[in-house]
């Protein structure tokens, strides 16, 4: 199965209609939708493996099911910079922004500047993308400096007046996703919200203290002084 034809064929008889109306009420754009889980396009993209040919033929489908088929399939190392502004503007749902940041775009060379260009858009999810990109790149490169997820934290309390739901809520995905990191990036995180809980907007009094709730837990610390234990830090 590596032609767009047989795996487009393949979805519409995944398709579950009645999964539609729940995606609705999940703030989901289903104009293009076939009702698929998320959990039958990864086992789907397992069976396919890498291809990053079909993967761009399925973004150009613009089926909702497809674009996110497609971040799972495609090879981060054949993901060019235009690639990543094209489907960026294509997305009109935040999950499919989401999935594509998580399972693509944050593997990339260009994460990082991605980040910071995408931070300052007037589009919701264009914005949403950097912030969903903080977040995954948070929890998938292992490797990464404390230093990069400092910056990013700038980042957040920069733009944490926005009160866009998609775009807020992603700030504070990624405030939390830094924070849950190491035991330093917490402590961070906390004075990056504490600060942020002192602008006066609803969206950063919102993203902070829901932040705060989380990163102060002793859930979050029992786990972070486990982690570290074990890292023989």
């Amino acid at each position: 199965m590596q032609t767009a034809e047989e795996v487009l064929a393949l979805l519409r008889k995944e398709g579950i209609p009645a999964n539609l109306e729940g995606m609705r009420r999940f703030g989901i754009d289903t104009a293009n939708a076939l009702g698929i889980p998320v959990p039958v396009l990864r086992g789907l993209a397992r069976h396919i493996k890498k291809n990053h040919a079909l993967a761009l033929q399925l973004w150009q489908t613009r089926i909702h099911e497809a674009r996110i088929l497609a971040s799972m399939i495609d090879d981060p190392g054949l993901v060019t910079e235009q690639q990543i502004n094209t489907w960026v503007k294509d997305f009109a749902s935040w999950d499919v922004c989401d999935q594509v940041c998580g399972n693509l775009f944050d593997k990339t060379p260009y994460a990082i500047d991605k980040v910071k260009e995408f931070s300052t858009s007037k589009k919701e999810f264009v914005k949403r993308a950097a912030f969903s990109l903080v977040a995954g790149y948070a929890t998938h490169n292992k490797k990464a400096g404390d230093k990069v997820f400092i910056d990013f934290l700038s980042i957040i309390e920069r733009e944490a007046w926005d009160d866009r739901n998609f775009v807020k809520k992603a700030a504070n995905w990624a405030l939390r996703g830094i924070g849950k990191r190491n035991i330093v990036l917490n402590k961070e995180a906390i004075k990056t919200a504490e600060r942020i809980l002192l602008q006066e907007t609803k969206a950063a009094k919102w993203i902070a203290r829901d932040a705060l709730r989380e990163l102060n837990s002793e859930a979050v610390y029992n786990k972070l002084v486990a982690k570290s234990k074990k890292a023989g830090k």
